[in-house]
């Protein structure tokens, strides 16, 4: 049998299991191109329609049965999940990499910087996925990547030694602010934001990541509370807070009317410094009783 073929095998098996995506792709036929290539080694662009030996193929049957009986996410699979068209090693610690500020970093966040920054937190690393992106977007910049889960800390570590870049990232465990020193020209967070009742309706796909990494509270904004109230006090003068919350935006919106925020996408929200003390007065207050 052919990549090419068993692509096509995995993509109707996948098809007709009715999996959830959203861990890399969102499709089966990519799904299957993903777990065959990469099971077998091979990169996207290879030749797919050369006979592969019976060894090779039993290995990646054994990915696609997993894929389909124990609905893993292709990512954990193959330990290896891509973002902005960079690998980062990924396991169970941490959530699956697809954050939708890594299209913004690659951008180098224009128009919204002034210049580029010279200090720049993420937190809630997990991964490490964006502190990296942000050190190569900004070569010039020192990066800080915090998260309170040690065992995230360590996939991050792992993939800051893959890109060779331990000297401008440094790994702190923390609580979103605690404990972080100093302020920063930029400050990103792609923290857990998914809210109690569709917590419960999660695919089981999702329910493999870490809860600690999805679990947003009630209403999802549990954590954008604590940010928004704090985060002028981490800012530099001209600096950024780019945040991503998921579906939440209508969430926060009737939450904090009238909050100084841009939406380069629905996803997403820009805070720039000088607005964040004015943010920190509408941040959205938790409901009475909750």
């Amino acid at each position: 049998m052919t990549p090419a073929a068993l692509i096509r095998d995995a993509e109707r098996r996948f098809r007709a299991a009715r999996l959830s995506y959203g861990h890399g792709t969102d499709n089966p036929h990519d799904e299957a191109a993903f777990i065959v290539l990469r099971g077998l080694g091979l990169r996207f662009d290879s030749p797919v329609n050369e006979d592969l030996p019976e060894e090779r193929l039993r290995r990646v049957e054994a990915l696609i049965r997993k894929r389909i009986e124990k609905r893993i996410p292709a990512a954990y699979l193959l330990n290896e999940a891509w973002l902005e068209g960079r690998s980062f090693y990924v396991d169970r610690s941490v959530i699956v990499p697809r954050s939708h500020i890594a299209a913004l970093l690659g951008n180098r966040l224009r128009p919204w910087l002034p210049r580029p920054p010279r200090r720049i937190l993420d937190l809630c690393t997990g991964s490490g996925c964006l502190a990296i992106l942000a050190a190569l977007a900004f070569p010039r910049a020192r990066v800080v990547a915090s998260d309170i889960s040690p065992a995230a800390l360590a996939v991050a570590a792992r993939n800051v030694r893959r890109y060779r870049l331990q000297k401008r990232i440094r790994l702190l465990r923390a609580d979103l602010f605690g404990k972080v020193p100093g302020r920063y020209d930029l400050i990103v967070s792609n923290p857990p934001y998914v809210a109690r009742r569709a917590m419960r309706a999660l695919p089981r796909e999702y329910r493999h990541e870490p809860r600690l990494a999805l679990a947003g509270g009630t209403d999802g904004l549990s954590a954008i509370r604590k940010i928004i109230a704090q985060a002028a006090d981490h800012l530099s003068p001209d600096g950024l807070l780019v945040y991503e919350l998921g579906a939440n935006r209508r969430a926060l919106e009737r939450a904090a009317p009238g909050a100084p925020l841009y939406w380069p996408q629905d996803e997403v929200f820009i805070l720039e410094a000088p607005r964040t003390r004015a943010a920190s007065r509408t941040a959205p207050r938790r409901a009475a009783g909750r």
